[in-house]
Formats: structure tokens, C-alpha cells, sequence
């Protein structure tokens, strides 16, 4: 019996009762693939706002940097792994969010962050307060080891038009070189849609120092497109890359434990995804998508 303790994570994203989104999207998947959780929510919702209607609260930064400040009189900081951020709901809260991977990172150097810009979507625009994109562009970005747009928030954070592979490697290098110095500046840009791909796909691109691989899955007639799919990629991916430090490796499980997840939602015919029932992909995928150098 393996005596070796889990890795830890401090995961700082948005919560909902019912459904999945935000930490309730991402901490059972990091939890099923050997992780502990160390999460703090953002803001607290019945639901995702997807529904049009909800209830619940945006909580204030002062929270989220009191209930860090409350981990580090555990004096456990030092034994945190990673930071993995999500939506964060208002002006303060980005600041919050940077100081608590600050933190992090001062007590353990080798800790990652990972900041999934929650901002909006193809289709939806943006859903977060005027004020946060650039933020996130200005703060939290510059702090980020890896960043998980999707190719609205890529086009939103870099100005850059995404329509050709091409297009996607030089908005991914543009914002990798925003992006701290000191970690692996690792860009994954999810539900890419371009005009050279195979029709009837949706692809994920994974950049590095190392280099550039894309993953492509089938594209599922999901409609409307479910809520947590970022928030769960952005965990599945992180979780692996933590594991493995291996960027096609980590592109390859994650996608493949994505597709499996979402497959199973759709042939559910559910609002919400099937996050617990899909379980038992998170850690080994039935069917491996490969991740291909480009």
C-alpha cells in the first residue's frame, strides 16, 4: 500500500447547489483523480445562470482572501501543489484571486497556477461585469503557469481573430508571452472551431515551450451547450499536466474523459452533465482520442 499523500490544490471558482459549474463542474473529477481539494467558492448560486434565473450570492473578495488567510494559519500553504481559478464574479475578487496564488507560490515555489478565464462564449458574448476582461487580462494573466480559454475568451483576451489553425498557434503565442515567466506558460484553448478542420469536429489546442498538439473529438448536436464542460476540462487537464507534466498526454486523457462525458449527457438527454455518472473515464478513458504535434 502506497504511503505517498495526495497533491493539493487550492481551487477558487463559483458554486451551484443543483447542477454542475464552476467547483461543482471541477473538484469531483480532481477528487476521482487522486487529488485533495481545498475549494473556496466565489459566489454561491442555486444554479448556473443558464437557466436565465437563479438565486444565491456573489460573495465579496474580502472572503475569499479571509478563508485563504484561515488555510494559511494551518500552516498547510507549503504543501499546495497547484491554484486553479475559475469565475470570479466581481472587480475585487481578481485581485483576491492573484494575491491567494501570490501566496501560494511564496510558500511553495514550485506551485503552479492555473487561471481558467471564465468571460463568455460563441454565441452567449460576455457574461461577466464589463470591468472583468481586462482585468483578467491585466492581472491575473501575467500570474498564470497555464491559462484555458476557450476561443472566444482567446479572441477576447488577445484581439486576435481565430478562424485557421494558423490564426489559433498566433493568439496563443501572443498571450503565452503575457504570461509568467517562470512556469510553463501553457495555453489550452478549448471548443476550437476553424474553418481548415475535418467538418462535424470541435478540436482542443495545447501550447508550450515543448510545442503545440491538437486533439479533435466528434462534435455532439448538444443544444443548447452544456453549462461545466469548461470548468471540467479545465480540471481534468490540469489534473493530468500536475500528474504527468506531459502536455499531449494530459491534451489526450482529458479530451478523451471530456468526450465521454458529454457523449453520456447527450444520450441522457439531460440539462446538466453527467458528472458522477461519468466517473470511471476521469482517471482511464474507454476510448483514447490521440493528441497530434502540429
Amino acid at each position: 500500500m502506497s504511503t505517498a499523500l495526495p497533491l493539493n490544490i487550492l481551487s477558487i471558482q463559483s458554486w451551484v447547489s443543483y447542477g454542475h459549474a464552476g467547483n461543482a463542474a471541477a473538484v469531483f473529477p480532481l477528487q476521482r483523480l487522486g487529488f485533495e481539494v481545498w475549494a473556496i467558492q466565489t459566489v454561491q448560486f442555486s444554479n448556473h445562470t443558464g437557466y436565465g434565473a437563479w438565486t444565491g450570492q456573489v460573495f465579496p473578495p474580502e472572503t475569499v482572501a479571509e478563508l485563504v488567510s484561515g488555510i494559511e494559519a494551518r500552516g498547510v500553504l507549503g504543501s499546495c501543489a497547484a491554484v486553479l481559478s475559475g469565475y470570479m464574479g466581481s472587480e475585487g475578487t481578481v485581485a483576491a484571486v492573484v494575491s491567494a496564488a501570490a501566496r501560494v507560490r511564496a510558500a511553495n515555489p514550485q506551485a503552479l497556477y492555473c487561471c481558467d478565464p471564465v468571460m463568455g462564449d460563441v454565441g452567449r458574448g460576455i457574461f461577466v461585469r464589463p470591468e472583468l476582461p481586462e482585468l483578467i487580462r491585466a492581472q491575473a494573466v501575467p500570474q498564470a503557469d497555464v491559462l484555458t480559454p476557450n476561443q472566444f475568451e482567446l479572441e477576447l483576451l488577445t484581439g486576435q481573430t481565430v478562424r485557421t489553425l494558423a490564426d489559433a498557434l498566433d493568439a496563443a503565442s501572443i498571450l503565452r508571452a503575457r504570461m509568467h515567466s517562470g512556469g510553463p506558460r501553457l495555453v489550452l484553448v478549448t471548443s476550437l472551431v476553424r474553418e481548415d478542420a475535418p467538418q462535424g469536429t470541435i478540436e482542443t489546442l495545447a501550447v508550450s515551450d515543448d510545442g503545440a498538439w491538437l486533439c479533435r473529438t466528434p462534435l455532439l448536436p448538444l443544444d443548447p451547450p452544456r453549462n461545466g464542460t469548461g470548468d471540467a476540462i479545465a480540471a481534468l487537464f490540469f489534473g493530468h499536466y500536475l500528474q504527468r507534466r506531459d502536455v499531449a498526454q494530459a491534451l489526450s486523457l482529458s479530451m478523451s474523459a471530456l468526450y465521454a462525458l458529454l457523449e453520456r449527457t447527450h444520450h441522457a438527454g439531460t440539462r446538466e452533465i453527467q458528472l458522477i455518472a461519468a466517473q470511471d473515464e476521469y482517471r482511464e478513458p474507454s476510448h483514447l482520442f490521440p493528441a497530434e504535434r502540429v
